[in-house]
């Protein structure tokens, strides 16, 4: 199951997944455009109605799903650029809403019938510029030393701070837990993103090469999407 499936980044993973063989479940807020993003990926889609900040609804979608083998946690918000002295609460609430809030909701979930697998995999979608690490030194995906977009970078931060958590909680019970870092693609995400010419589909590939670990592959581990590791 994929959130966030019915357009840019998570359309391209549903893509993925699917043309893997597996059923994949199009979570998507909209009906309308999840139909559309399920016609267009075509066999093995299915529409999910997920909205990743209604509690009620994320029962509801989880009360369908008897089993599950992946979960890749990819919806998120970036509704402000502005440093932290200019990012007002709300717009931090919001942000930490669909980002940080909804990731564990989905994730709880949707944990029984991730049980049921047993080969189960969590992805969650991360961002480079969450890495302390790269956001004060020289890296291969932004230019450093900005505290711009502090809401979205601070709850991907948080997001990081889960999947260790989690994939240290579930080792036992054969999870493989890992966040991506797709680097900036040609989304509307927020208007940066929008106008960059990174391709979503090439992230994608990242989101599914940790979704079809191996038992033997890592896990609490924070990759780019070329495979490489990303420090904290």
């Amino acid at each position: 199951m994929v959130t966030g499936a019915n357009k840019g980044i998570g359309k391209h993973i549903a893509r993925l997944l699917a043309a893997e063989g597996l059923t994949v479940y199009v979570g998507s807020r909209d009906p309308g455009r999840g139909q559309r993003a399920v016609e267009e990926i075509g066999a093995g889609a299915r529409l999910l109605v997920l909205d990743v900040t209604d509690a009620d609804g994320i029962a509801q979608a989880a009360a369908r799903v008897d089993r599950l083998d992946v979960l890749v946690n990819n919806a998120g918000i970036s509704p402000s650029l502005a440093p932290p002295a200019d990012t007002l609460l709300e717009e931090y609430r919001r942000t930490y809403e669909t980002n940080v809030f909804a990731v564990a909701g989905v994730t709880n979930a949707f944990l029984p019938a991730l049980r049921r697998s047993p080969h189960p995999r969590i992805v969650n979608v991360s961002s480079g510029t969450a890495s302390l690490t790269w956001s004060t030194n020289p890296n291969p995906q932004f230019t450093p030393g900005s505290g711009g977009a502090a809401a979205y970078r601070s709850s991907k931060a948080a997001v990081n701070a889960l999947t260790v958590f989690y994939a240290q909680t579930l080792a036992e019970d054969g999870f493989k837990v890992n966040a991506l870092a797709p680097g900036l693609r040609a989304t509307d995400l927020n208007p940066r993103a929008a106008a960059a010419g990174g391709d979503p589909a090439e992230a994608a590939h990242g989101a599914l090469r940790l979704a079809l670990l191996p038992d033997d592959g890592p896990t609490g581990g924070f990759f780019s999407w070329d495979g490489t590791p990303v420090p904290w």
